[in-house]
This record gives C-alpha cells, structure tokens and sequence, in this order.
C-alpha cells in the first residue's frame, strides 16, 4: 500500500487505504476470512485517475494482492511456496497500468481496487469446511482454503460495481495452477460475460504482444460450484479449475461488463524468453494500458 501510494499521488492519482476495522465497517467478510491467519493488517486500496472529469463512465481494474499465499490449511508443498511471493502480480499489474495512464495523461477514468493479505496458517486462520459470508450476501462454503484469491476478490468486485458504480470491469489475477496447466505461460487465460468488452481486450493484448486466450463458460460448468450449505463453493474440483474459478468471480459483478484475466503462467517465467527476463514479466500491464488509451 506504501508503493502505490507513493508512485500514484506522484503523478496525480488519488489514493485512498482502508485498513482492517473499515473493510469490517465495509462487510467484506470473504476477504478478511483470508487474512485471519496473518499478523499483518489486510489494505484495500482504491486508486482514482480522473481523466475525463466531463464524464460519469468509469472502467475498474481489480487486482488480487495476496502479498504471500502459503494455502493456507490446505498447504501448498515447500516447491510450490517458493514463488508465491509474486502472487500479487495482478496488483502491481493494477498500479503499473494505472501509473502509465496517468504518466500519458490518459483522458478517461479509471479506478484501481486491490484487496491486499496473507494468506497463512494460525489458530485464528480460517478453515475447509468453513462457511463464510461476503460482502454480496452470498454465503460461501469454503472447501479449500488455498482457493483464496477468489474470495479476495469477490468482495473487490461487489465493491467496484456496488461503490464505485464502475461501468466495466476487469479483474487480474494469478488465479489457478490449471491455468498454467492448460496455457503455460504462453497465452493469459480469459473468462467474459460481455463478449464487446472481450474483444477489446483481444485486440489491445494484440497490440501490447500479450496473447489472451478466451475460455468456454458454459451453464453446465457453473453447477460446479453451487454450493450445498452455502450459496458457492470456493472450488469446483479438479476439472476446469480455470473456468470455474473465473464463473465463481461473476457471481460478484451482476450484469455489469467484465473480464476475467489468468495471469498465472504468464505474470512470471522460470527462464528468459524474448525480451523477457526470467521472473516477473509485467503482464498484462501494456495490455490494460491499451485498453484504455483506444478508447480515449
């Protein structure tokens, strides 16, 4: 939160950081079950770039910001923590697009939210078979606790869609192993419900050399995720894991425009490709920038 708010006021962007007993006051109930087991105060930070002052319309980009993810109960391996300090990739992706808009003087508005924790293990942590609320309503029945970035940005969403009354969203996250699986870190995988918006993602990945990889959302797979006791479930097993994550995600964005980008084999390389360096690529920060400067 002390980064973003000291890259962003520097080039004119408003920054507001909500700590613990505000995100309380605020009902975000997913988000702080994630951060229970952690010392560290959660942030939710909102970053506002007022470039079309004329204008109401206003597109939010949403990143998760786990700051290090260790699953939590349901624990990762040690192989599989090593790298989970860059599991806030699409939070920096957030701040970095943000600031390169507002650098370019970008002439539309644009509103960065990030839900900022960890997520790790103590007595007070939250656990499988847990039911929890959200700031939605909706109940979630927490099947594994390693499935935490969804609930992160559940309440993120329901807040750029309910509070800032964002007319388009994105949301960018290191979401899922399977997307890795089913993409490596060649293509960022996608999930849409407003195929328009898509496009215009496509077409700005294009021009930013970042391919993106639109995935089927079929009703049938949202029955994966119907919950029992709960409303949700936070996981829909194994199968599809990319495509249900991103279905839980919808659940928090009403009709509102929106799209869902996997950064997770392409926010981070484990050997040099191109004019990338092994490590933190960067992705999908050109690809957000062009979306909106098309537009302006």
């Amino acid at each position: 939160s002390a980064v973003a708010k000291a890259e962003l006021e520097a080039v004119g962007i408003q920054v507001e950081i909500y700590g613990r007993d505000q995100i309380e006051e605020l009902g975000m109930e997913a988000f702080l079950a994630v951060t229970e087991g952690s010392a560290e105060e959660p942030q939710f930070i909102v970053m506002t770039w007022n470039g079309e002052p004329n204008s109401d319309k206003k597109m939010a980009l949403v990143g998760k910001g786990l700051t290090f993810d260790s699953g939590g109960y349901s624990l990762k391996p040690s192989a599989g923590m090593e790298t989970m300090n860059t599991d806030m990739a699409g939070a920096a992706s957030v701040i970095g697009a943000m600031k390169a808009l507002a650098l370019s003087k970008v002439e539309k508005n644009v509103v960065g939210i990030i839900a900022a924790c960890e997520n790790l293990i103590s007595g007070a942590a939250y656990k499988p078979g847990d039911i929890i609320g959200s700031m939605s309503g909706k109940t979630i029945e927490v099947l594994n606790t390693d499935a935490e970035g969804r609930l992160t940005l559940a309440d993120a969403l329901w807040y750029a869609v309910k509070e800032v009354k964002a007319d388009e969203v994105i949301d960018i996250a290191t979401l899922t192993g399977a997307c890795v699986v089913a993409l490596a870190d060649i293509n960022t995988g996608a999930i849409t419900n407003n195929e328009s918006l898509m496009n215009e993602v496509k077409n700005a990945a294009e021009i930013a050399g970042e391919p993106v990889w639109e995935l089927p959302t079929n009703d049938d797979y949202k029955e994966l995720i119907k919950g029992t006791f709960g409303d949700l479930k936070n996981t829909g097993g194994r199968g599809a894991g990319t495509i249900t994550a991103g279905l839980f995600l919808q659940e928090f964005v009403d009709d509102t425009p929106w799209v869902h980008l996997d950064i997770a084999g392409t926010s981070h390389l484990s050997t040099a490709r191109g004019y990338l360096p092994k490590g933190a690529t960067g992705v999908p920060v050109k690809t957000l920038y062009y979306l909106v400067k098309e537009r302006a």
